[in-house]
């Protein structure tokens, strides 16, 4: 069944690449394993997948070593500075850095490591009170910031839109978001790429991809309903 589901999302981004003109190589899927056992994510594996997704960078850490080593762990969720360091060498991308501080504690254990640490600023696009990122208004000025700090590559931004039953509602924050690297991008401020766009999850990332994501965070779409109950990220 996880196959045929990672199939179909497979097949809906490379049509949704195709609607938009775009290569279906400039889009990378994530398969967003959070609260899954590693069977799940070795059945999705197997299919083809080798980007997973995760809040928690305890579930990063479990995995980390009983899954095969080409895969690309992305840091999506939250992340505390106290839990940077476990996670420093695991993850290929952190997609949440919201605030200088974490930033900073990033550089700090980046620099322990002798690593350069690819990192995405997260904007809060739609001003929701329930969810993290820095607001649209200020991300130009983190990303100045955060820009001199050692040991780190600003790479792009991520959204979290907001839930919506037509994703159509979430266009206009994907073309926002657009915007907003353009913005940056335009600048040419030092060790600033613009060249991801997160954004997009089960319910809205074919939308996203019209808009220009090349990430897309799909969780539920690949291993079905959460055995919990919390706000997707």
């Amino acid at each position: 069944m996880l196959k045929d589901n990672f199939e179909t999302v497979e097949k809906n981004v490379a049509t949704a690449c195709k609607r938009a003109g775009r290569d279906r190589s400039e889009v990378t899927l994530i398969a967003v394993s959070k609260t899954k056992p590693v069977e799940m994510l070795r059945e999705v594996y197997d299919a083809g997948a080798r980007d997973f997704g995760e809040n928690k960078v305890q579930e990063i850490c479990e995995k980390y070593d009983q899954l095969p080593s080409d895969i690309k762990w992305h840091m999506i969720g939250h992340l505390q500075r106290n839990k940077v360091k476990q996670v420093i060498d695991k993850a290929a991308l952190i997609h949440s850095v919201d605030s200088y501080r974490l930033a900073q504690e990033i550089s700090v254990q980046a620099q322990k490591k002798g690593l350069t640490i690819p990192i995405l600023v997260e904007v809060n696009i739609a001003g929701e009170e329930s969810k993290f990122g820095i607001s649209a208004e200020d991300t130009i000025q983190l990303v100045e910031e955060i820009s001199v700090l050692p040991n780190l590559k600003i790479q792009g931004l991520m959204t979290i839109a907001p839930y919506v039953v037509d994703a159509e509602e979430n266009r206009l924050y994907f073309r926002q978001i657009k915007q907003l690297s353009v913005d940056i991008k335009n600048k040419n401020i030092d060790n600033v790429s613009m060249d991801i766009l997160s954004m997009g999850m089960t319910g809205d990332y074919e939308v996203a991809i019209e808009e220009g994501a090349t990430m897309v965070r799909v969780g539920t779409g690949i291993f079905g309903a959460r055995n919990y109950n919390t706000k997707e990220r």
